[in-house]
């Protein structure tokens, strides 16, 4: 079988496992997620589709990645108030995110909290916890120091 239709055939099992029904588009973005692994936004997951998927629209990735995250097929990342981007590695990890470059990137040694299906604080029901550093990343730093030397 081609390596392709093994990761359409990941990603297909992924939705039906988390409730959603798959559709040519929902295979295609959740098989992107699965296998890029740059944390791509919803402009950035529309640019490298688009070409394979005449038919696609900006709306469509948006509705279909929020709906992924809804059903915990991936995960949201919120930077901040302007940048939200999506991982297809839902296990528990730490991202990092470099405020220079604005890469997002696993930090895959870190340990990351695991919390049980809900969890009650304070009278709050929390069922979802996200940990992520920000900083400067090394690439970066490198670059910043190299311009000083």
């Amino acid at each position: 079988m081609a390596r392709n239709n093994i990761t359409h055939n990941a990603a297909t099992k992924r939705l039906l496992d988390c409730g959603i029904k798959p559709s040519i588009q929902r295979v295609e973005i959740m098989n992107y997620l699965m296998t890029h692994f740059t944390h791509p936004t919803v402009e950035e997951v529309y640019t490298a589709l688009c070409p394979k998927i005449r038919t696609l629209s900006r709306t469509t990735v948006y509705n279909t990645l929020r709906l992924f995250s809804e059903r915990k097929a991936a995960l949201m990342i919120t930077i901040d108030e302007h940048r939200v981007c999506y991982d297809g590695d839902t296990h528990p990890h730490v991202h990092f995110y470099c405020k220079e470059c604005g890469k997002v990137m696993d930090f895959m040694d870190e340990s990351a909290p695991t919390m049980p299906a809900a969890i009650e604080i304070e009278g709050n029901l929390v069922d979802e916890m996200q940990l992520y550093y920000k900083g400067v990343c090394a690439e970066c730093r490198q670059r910043m120091a190299a311009k000083v030397s």
